[in-house]
């Protein structure tokens, strides 16, 4: 049992702020090859775009190289990359896409 002295107080929680897992960005990279058709089906269907989104996230990637898709937690980012590059494989397509710390 206690043998020492007691302090008669009120115990603090101390509270541990925990910061959000670091998110990461999933882009599409251009190649020469997969049809715009294409990569707008596969930014509407794997993202969630409207068509109009996906032509505008589609035509960034044809002028300047990549685009993002969208931001997630890396477990996510890493399953849209695989389910993107299957897909794309599926349909004999070369399309690359990869992800990237924000």
């Amino acid at each position: 049992m206690a043998t020492g002295p007691r302090e008669g107080g009120v115990l603090e929680v101390e509270k541990q702020k925990v910061k959000p897992p670091p998110l990461f960005k999933v882009l599409l990279l251009n190649d020469d090859y997969t049809p715009m058709d294409f990569v707008v089906g596969v930014l509407q269907n794997f993202f969630g775009m409207t068509r109009e989104q996906a032509t505008q996230v589609m035509l960034k990637v044809h002028r300047e190289g990549m685009g993002v898709c969208g931001v997630y937690p890396k477990d996510v980012a890493a399953t849209k990359v695989e389910q993107v590059i299957s897909y794309s494989r599926q349909h004999q397509h070369p399309l690359q896409c990869v992800m990237e710390e924000n």
